[in-house]
């Protein structure tokens, strides 16, 4: 009787704790089931380039977790009993003939049981509840957003307004790389505030600076009120005209926790300690988007990959000290820099304090843009070689933890 891991989504921060946990556990102890609706790692920090009409290199599950001991299971979840300790799950059949017969038997609804959960479903698009954005604007948070953005763009005759909404790091990526690639359009910026205006005076200067050189129209201190199919408007009742509206104003949660009874925040987000652990559910791990935790300072750590990555690695890490009844590791999570892109030959490192404000030192220009290129190659290479380094030892599980001998001890 191994001790079933079940982790929920493969996006940067899933994939790098099923990853971490298969270095970590002796494979006979343990079974790691790694459950995503989609076959192939997405790299979300990429998905304005996808947006834009560039190709993104694919990276099969099937490769990636080869000969590691972990099952990936492609499939949607539906719901989670942390009571009942279940997941319920939707597979769907094999788009290949060659895996179709396999498949008719295994699709349709199905339940899996855990008895450590790795919640990592992570966060989509938010509407804001604008009237008209659901409707008629585009998001890039998703894979198949940024499909239906690109085809749309693709289809635009030059001199069509673009408005993106949101000046946060998405939507500054999305701006700049649209306006890159299609300088033929007319390509706008909505920003609640001053452009730029958590980053450094350095920083700032030089957003403005490439917005200004890319042919970008910045609309500061404004908010979007209402998007139509051809429209913006703002709250102060200006028109903007838009063929595109592309928003990019926050990030919404998976639905699933809030429908549990894990205790949430008022975002529905788990709420977790210093080890990712679920402060009401201590069989249920929650890491990336999906959890809120602490950062230095006792701020919330916000959403992004240079979160979820160390989340990922403190539960991993946890989850496996537990089961070998060895001590728990808790390494605090802080800020360095925030890595933006700005196009493919212009960018913006803007150093950061512990607690993620901004410092005077800033890198830009196109050594930023290499700098980025590097921290995106980097991230991605983790994901895709989740057992490099993988040491010579792994650790077996406590007895109480099984229902097979095993001493907490380390292995071959």
């Amino acid at each position: 009787m191994e001790h079933r891991i079940v982790v929920l989504g493969a996006g940067y921060t899933g994939a790098v704790a099923a990853g971490r946990l298969a270095r970590r556990l002796h494979r006979e102890d343990v079974s790691i089931t790694l459950v995503n609706p989609e076959p192939d790692f997405v790299e979300r920090v990429r998905l304005h380039q996808l947006a834009a009409g560039q190709d993104l290199r694919p990276r099969p599950f099937s490769e990636v977790f080869a000969g590691t001991g972990v099952e990936v299971k492609l499939a949607k979840v539906t719901a989670v009993d942390v009571d009942r300790k279940t997941v319920s799950l939707t597979t769907a059949a094999a788009a290949d003939a060659a895996n179709a017969a396999a498949a008719a038997n295994a699709a349709g609804p199905q339940e899996l049981a855990y008895d450590t959960l790795v919640y990592a479903l992570g966060s989509g698009w938010h509407d804001g509840g604008v009237p008209g954005a659901a409707e008629h604007a585009h998001e890039v948070s998703s894979r198949p957003g940024a499909l239906r953005l690109r085809e749309r763009l693709a289809a635009l005759d030059a001199g069509r307004p673009v408005v993106v909404v949101g000046g946060g790091l998405t939507g500054l990526e999305a701006a700049t790389e649209i306006a890159e690639a299609r300088p033929d359009l007319d390509v706008a910026l909505a920003v609640r505030g001053g452009l730029g205006d958590w980053l450094s005076q350095k920083g700032r200067t030089h957003l403005r600076k490439v917005t200004d050189g890319l042919g970008i129209t910045v609309h500061e201190h404004t908010t979007v009120a209402a998007v139509g199919a051809d429209r913006v408007t703002t709250a102060d009742g200006r028109t903007v005209p838009a063929d595109v509206t592309v928003w990019t104003t926050g990030f919404a949660v998976h639905p699933i926790a809030r429908a549990t009874t894990l205790e949430v925040t008022d975002a529905g987000r788990i709420a977790v300690d210093a080890t990712m652990r679920s402060l009401s559910h201590p069989d249920v791990y929650a890491v990336g988007d999906a959890a809120t935790a602490t950062g230095p300072g006792g701020r919330p750590l916000r959403m992004s990959c240079a979160s979820g990555v160390p989340m990922a690695w403190q539960a991993a890490d946890a989850i496996a000290a537990r089961l070998a009844g060895t001590k728990v590791p808790t390494v605090p999570i802080r800020y360095f820099q925030q890595c933006i892109s700005l196009g493919r030959r212009e960018g913006l490192i803007q150093f950061v304090t512990a607690d993620d404000r901004a410092v005077d030192k800033a890198l830009t220009g196109r050594t930023a843009a290499l700098y980025k290129e590097l921290i995106c190659k980097g991230a991605a290479w983790g994901i895709t070689h989740p057992t490099a380094g993988m040491p010579g030892r792994r650790r077996r599980i406590a007895p109480q933890q099984t229902g097979t001998p095993a001493r907490a001890r380390t292995a071959a």
